[in-house]
């Protein structure tokens, strides 16, 4: 009995003695109520997606492409009447990672908001670019004959209204000239509606809200930022492979590419993926979506998207007179000497073809699209640029 009881209190002791972990805070809850969290919510929600809403998983392969190191790079910068380095940066930032690639090897990589390498984060609208991806790999297969074909092509649902003459070409470009609201504070507007509910029973959610939506001017003359017509295309792609987009990409890029981690997407009320949201990945496989541009769509020596592809998507299909960005390609955002995959709250895959350099940055800002924001962090993609040349 005293040995039994000295036991028990050698255990207890051991107990007291041991660290606390905390308890995983309460879930925040899900769907268009995303845009609202508050901080402490995004940082934990956006490690833990697959926890808050439903997805499917991109699944990866046996092989890992290695990100070998490179000569490292420590950044230091002025801005706004202030002296940055890296480190101050993610505070200010509320940065959970940033991963930067020169010629395919890892020059800086830091984690933040209790984030580490193993933790996937959601991508927002990153998803776009990758949507746009796999629209090339489908002209690459055949599965969609042209860019210039109607969507009402692959998704006969759409004859018959706004989107009946907007070509797939128009509809990655975002210049079909369908009326839209992407306002993230108003919990009436499009983007904080569509794929939510089901609105016809048989019909996808998307299809059944954007086909029902008037149109302001003529297919191909204005640019009018939309979320769901990345939802839109992604139905487009799916139907024309026949596969959800998460097989597709998996068989596409993350198994061929090497993709270290399976990725997890995020699905509409009817559990088709979400072509302009909310995929979960990690830090290192943003960074080789990356370089996967970069390259121009080859996997493990197989060509992936059409010869020159990227430099298509790239090209300026859209012009913009004035702020941060000069244009807009195929879901991709034109920089000077190259181009952004963009996700609200500050998410970021940067690639400069021309320097061989690859920015990955996740973030979890207080607010979804903030100009002051995005000016800060093109201010450091700029002392990332001086400081590897």
């Amino acid at each position: 009995m005293k040995l039994k009881l000295l036991s028990l209190g050698l255990i207890a002791a051991a107990l007291a003695a041991a660290p606390a972990f905390a308890a995983d805070p309460p879930l925040p809850p899900g769907g268009a109520a995303v845009l609202t969290w508050t901080l402490e919510q995004q940082k934990f929600g956006y490690r833990n997606m697959e926890k808050i809403n439903p997805v499917n998983v991109v699944k990866r392969g046996e092989h890992v492409r290695d990100l070998p190191a490179g000569q490292p790079i420590d950044p230091k910068w002025s801005y706004g009447g202030k002296d940055w380095d890296v480190a101050r940066y993610m505070d200010a930032m509320r940065t959970s990672g940033i991963l930067i690639l020169k010629d395919g090897k890892v020059v800086l990589e830091r984690y933040g908001l209790d984030r580490g390498p193993t933790d996937r984060w959601t991508s927002f609208s990153v998803a776009k670019s990758v949507t746009a991806i796999l629209a090339g790999a489908a002209l690459k297969d055949g599965y969609i004959k042209s860019l210039d074909d109607p969507v009402s092509t692959y998704v006969p649902e759409m004859k018959g209204g706004s989107y009946d003459q907007v070509s797939v070409r128009q509809l990655i470009t975002m210049t079909s000239g369908v009326k839209w609201n992407e306002d993230y504070t108003d919990p009436n507007s499009d983007v904080a509606k569509v794929g939510f509910k089901v609105e016809e029973p048989g019909v996808n959610p998307v299809v059944s809200y954007m086909r029902k939506l008037p149109r302001e001017s003529a297919p191909g003359e204005k640019f009018v930022y939309k979320t769901g017509e990345t939802d839109l295309a992604g139905i487009v792609i799916s139907k024309a492979v026949g596969k959800p987009l998460s097989q597709y990409l998996s068989e596409k890029v993350w198994v061929p590419y090497g993709m270290e981690q399976d990725a997890v997407w995020m699905v509409d009320v009817a559990g088709h993926e979400r072509g302009g949201c909310c995929m979960s990945m990690t830090l290192r496989d943003y960074a080789r979506i990356g370089q996967f541009m970069l390259e121009d769509g080859v996997a493990n020596g197989q060509r992936v998207l059409p010869e020159g592809y990227m430099a298509d998507a790239s090209a300026l299909h859209v012009k913009f007179d004035q702020g941060l960005y000069t244009g807009y390609g195929y879901f991709l955002w034109l920089v000077e000497g190259g181009y952004e995959a963009a996700g609200i709250f500050g998410q970021n895959i940067i690639v400069y073809p021309g320097e061989g350099l690859v920015i990955a940055i996740n973030s979890a800002w207080p607010s979804a699209d903030a100009d002051d924001m995005w000016a800060a962090q093109e201010a450091f993609a700029k002392a990332v640029r001086a400081s590897v040349k």
